[in-house]
């Protein structure tokens, strides 16, 4: 693989990702294309050899096709939590499709999109709904698509765990919406690793994997064990439905990127786990890690990363 193309590179996947790729191809992978809007934010990703950030609004059809023209694959990683019906539409949607059209016409086949554990065209929210929209307007015959479905992914920075770690540090209690919804969390570097390995592997194409950790927990469970872990554990209050609806409905009035919305909690009542329908982690070659193997490391305080940094070592090499 000699130019690689990624679309959301610059966060928290991306990231890890572009870690992996650099890794795992070396001076193999020729170029790394990583656009952004704001390539400045993303100085993290300059010491990586073989990197080329890149200004660019991959929404921009002139400014795609440039980008894909250059490519021999793309890996679509580019997706948001919040927002309007308009939003996950052009987001979730538009992006796919137009990215389907643009691949085709430059003749480019290969594309790994992450979509999420849970999309369906009858899904409850918007979200799970546009995931699955998205998945199919990649259906093109004329592309080699690999989808990769994970569940809420954790990690060092990761906007969850970290989250409801926090907001324990200044909290006497929680109070909890959707309390006993079910996640199968994975760790960032094994979603990672998947996409790597897809890449390798044109067995994938055609396939969609569902990317989960070992174990199921209630979101209540891992309220709890992030406050466990970084020191300061609280009671939770769960909210009942209605209270948990008007509570979203504040959040997401509230400026910047809210903690919660009602799209959300409709997405929690369907449980986030693997099932068992598709392949999963296991039929790419990766045990995925624990989370209480890997989330104490960067919750801890005064722990550090070293041991993370070993564990990631450790699971690039597996």
């Amino acid at each position: 693989m000699q130019k690689l193309l990624v679309l959301g590179g610059t966060g928290f996947v991306g990231s890890a990702l572009c870690e992996q790729l650099v890794e795992h191809f070396g001076g193999a992978t020729g170029r790394l294309v990583v656009p952004s809007r704001r390539p400045q934010r993303a100085k993290h990703l300059l010491p990586l050899p073989t990197i080329e950030l890149t200004e660019a609004d991959v929404h921009d059809d002139a400014q795609l096709s440039r980008l894909v023209e250059r490519s021999d694959a793309v890996i679509n990683l580019v997706a948001i939590l919040h927002g309007s019906p308009d939003d996950f539409e052009r987001v979730h949607v538009g992006l796919p499709r137009r990215l389907a059209r643009t691949c085709v016409q430059a003749g480019v086949r290969r594309v790994i999109h992450v979509s999420a554990l849970g999309a369906s065209v009858s899904g409850p929210s918007h979200y799970l709904r546009s995931k699955a929209a998205g998945e199919a307007a990649l259906a093109d015959p004329s592309l080699d698509v690999t989808r990769l479905r994970p569940s809420v992914i954790f990690g060092a920075g990761d906007r969850f765990l970290n989250l409801f770690a926090k907001l324990q540090g200044v909290l006497p209690v929680l109070p909890l919406a959707g309390a006993d919804a079910r996640f199968q969390p994975v760790w960032v570097e094994d979603v990672a690793a998947a996409i790597v390995r897809c890449l390798d592997d044109d067995a994938t194409i055609g396939q969609a994997y569902e990317c989960t950790g070992p174990t199921v927990y209630t979101l209540r469970d891992l309220v709890r064990l992030a406050g466990r872990w970084s020191g300061h554990e609280r009671p939770i209050l769960a909210l009942p439905d209605g209270l948990a609806r008007l509570q979203a409905g504040l959040m997401s009035l509230a400026p910047g990127e809210p903690l919660m919305s009602r799209d959300n909690l409709d997405s929690m009542s369907v449980p986030n786990v693997a099932s068992g329908a598709l392949p999963g982690l296991a039929e790419l070659g990766i045990t995925p890690a624990s989370l209480e193997a890997i989330a104490p490391s960067y919750l801890s305080p005064g722990r550090g990363t070293a041991r993370l940094d070993e564990m990631r070592a450790t699971a690039r090499r597996d």
